[in-house]
This record gives C-alpha cells, structure tokens and sequence, in this order.
C-alpha cells in the first residue's frame, strides 16, 4: 500500500486504504471501532481503534515523520486497557514503518481490591 500512496496524506487516507486492502485479502476489518477502556472492572473511558481486524488485532495508524515512543505507548495503553493482544503500529511516514506489541490478557489481570491483607495484615 505505502509503494502505491507513498508519504504525505492524511492519517484517515491511509486508514481507508488499509481497509480497502485489508478486507481485500477476505479478513474482517471495522474502522474507527469504539473500544472501552476499564479499570478495575469499570468502564472508565473510550476511543476509537484505527481498524480492528477479525475483531483481535489493532490497528494504530500514523502518519509521521518517524515514529516514536509515544506512538508505541499509546498502542500499549490500548492493549491494556481492552481484551484485544495483538496491536501493529503502522506509520506512512517518510520511510514506513511498523511495530508489533503483544499483551497477553492474562497480564492483564489487575485484582478488583487492591486493599485486601498481605501476609496476614489486614488493610
């Protein structure tokens, strides 16, 4: 897709594109798919995924420079905060670029009483 666009469009050009080839392959993909985020169990918040691919991989489209640490962190936050593991960070930057991130959700796992006792020591 980057050799038939090449760099310079908007974010949103390059997430059409990707859904157009994507679901030409016969995968599955929804854009802007609102994704809640929770914490201890409680819906706390959302966004909007880029794509969403056969409803377990995330797609985090970029159109930067180059990519960097607050890219990826942003996907590792969304992989957090919701049931999907795998997230690809895609940048249509000056050169492209890509990154994988997997979180596995028995990571995450966050205990709903954060104040319950330890070694015998009650809260």
């Amino acid at each position: 897709m980057y050799n038939e666009l090449g760099y310079g469009y908007l974010e949103s050009v390059y997430r059409e594109s990707m859904a157009i080839a994507t679901s030409g392959c016969g995968l599955r993909v929804e854009q802007e798919v609102p994704m809640p985020v929770r914490f201890r169990g409680q819906r706390v918040g959302a966004y909007c995924a880029d794509l969403l691919v056969q409803n377990c991989v995330l797609l985090e489209l970029k159109s930067a420079r180059t990519l960097e640490s607050s890219h990826e962190a942003q996907l590792l936050h969304y992989l957090r905060a919701t049931e999907v593991e795998v997230g690809l960070l895609l940048n249509f930057g000056l050169r492209p670029q890509f990154r994988g991130l997997i979180f596995d959700n028995a990571r995450k796992k966050i205990d709903a009483n954060p104040c319950k006792s330890v070694a015998g020591v009650s809260a």
